[in-house]
């Protein structure tokens, strides 16, 4: 009898995929990762690293959607450990709708739901059912479980659901979900490693900062309101995303340009945020770079962290005040001069930066002595999801037994 000794996670995004396989022991020890970019292009590209020994290696893939991604990943896999090994395929699923709070089992039921969902949030999940149904087609007898990044803020306090629109919608499931919940119990629990029970009950803000972005307010542990809402289009200005509009912008441009819904769409999720602002990048490097000879670069910076500070001072309002603020994400992780720009100004609610700390990326940048903690901490969604694959999989088991 073949052992299962490996959990392989999926995390889709809207053009990329990333993954990760695991040995399943005392800890969950990553022993591959990689990513495939630029998915729907002629150059998308297959990037996978062995850990153990550093080395990577990279190739043309041509995968025309997520789907056909699926084959060039197995094909490469097959190559480091037989799929017989692998105990089941975690899935990072954006939205869970009102139904799921909780990592699940995937059943002809749970997929014919995400499938119901697929209008929430077009943009992710119609990709995101791609690659499940891409595996189950390929592989029928694998067990596959999907994670939801909606999970984290279920229990946000309903005023902090409730969207301003006519009450009957609430019931059909338009309200504010919040999204980034794999990154926040990661982070979370993270905080209790390495600041203890103390911090982690404490009034935190979380600041996962990439290409998409979002800040999260976590009183008790638990999330009490979060900067994305309905989709992952609202909140923080983004890498390409609007973040918060005014409803009368979708009104005008339908009257005077005769955008169509798919159009707004398009533009508010493609070309939008920092690359809408700057008209040449969404990538913060290339704007911070450029902004001493481009004021478009500089007004995108600006517009960036001008926001992410409005929301740090809101929700420091909603905890009734801040204990520790921690920056996560591509952006928050590695651009120190962002995370200065962001708190600077932000001394009243007790975030004073230690200049070199933060240049250096320490783990904590704040000056000693004050009233409010501010990390820098790594987000892993991938061991997010592989953890929650392990937990079904072992209650599945413990089940049976019974």
């Amino acid at each position: 009898m073949i052992s299962k000794s490996f959990i392989l996670t999926i995390n889709g995004g809207s053009s990329s995929v990333k993954f990760a396989l695991f040995r399943i022991g005392k800890v969950l020890d990553r022993q591959l990762s990689g990513n495939i970019e630029r998915i729907g292009l002629p150059d998308s590209k297959l990037t996978l690293t062995d850990i153990a020994s550093g080395r990577s290696e990279r190739r043309d893939v041509g995968a025309r959607d997520h789907a056909a991604s699926v084959d060039f990943l197995v094909d490469l896999l097959q190559q480091k450990v037989s799929f017989a090994e692998i105990l089941a395929v975690g899935h990072r699923v954006v939205h869970g709708g009102m139904r799921y709070g909780e990592p699940q089992r995937l059943t002809p039921d749970v997929l014919a739901e995400l499938s119901r969902l697929s209008p929430y949030d077009p943009e992710h999940l119609p990709s995101e059912l791609g690659l499940i149904e891409a595996f189950g087609q390929k592989f029928p007898e694998l067990p596959q479980v999907v994670c939801f990044d909606t999970a984290f803020h279920r229990r946000m306090p309903r005023v902090a659901r409730l969207l301003p629109i006519p009450r009957r919608y609430d019931a059909e499931g338009l309200r504010r979900y919040g999204f980034h919940g794999l990154s926040y119990e990661f982070l979370m629990e993270e905080l209790q490693r390495v600041g203890g029970s103390e911090a982690a009950k404490g009034r935190v803000i979380l600041a996962h900062l990439g290409n998409g972005a979002s800040l999260a307010a976590v009183s008790g542990g638990k999330s009490i309101d979060t900067t994305m809402g309905f989709t992952p289009a609202g909140g923080l200005p983004m890498s390409t995303r609007s973040g918060d509009l005014d409803p009368g912008v979708v009104v005008y441009l339908a009257r005077t340009e005769r955008m169509t819904v798919e159009q707004f769409h398009e533009m508010v999720n493609s070309r939008s945020g920092l690359l809408g602002i700057s008209e040449t990048s969404p990538d913060v490097r290339d704007l911070l770079a450029a902004e001493k000879n481009d004021s478009r670069a500089a007004d995108a910076i600006a517009l960036f962290c001008y926001q992410a500070k409005k929301w740090i001072g809101a929700f420091t309002a909603a905890l009734g005040g801040l204990d520790t603020l921690v920056f996560a994400g591509g952006i928050g992780e590695n651009s120190p001069e962002v995370r200065a720009r962001i708190c600077q100004g932000l001394e009243f609610a007790g975030i004073e930066l230690d200049r070199d700390l933060n240049h250096a990326g320490e783990p904590v940048i704040s000056k000693a002595g004050g009233r409010a903690t501010v990390r820098v901490i790594r987000t892993d969604e991938e061991i997010q999801i592989a953890k929650a694959v392990r937990n079904v999989m072992a209650a599945e088991t413990a089940e049976q037994r019974r």
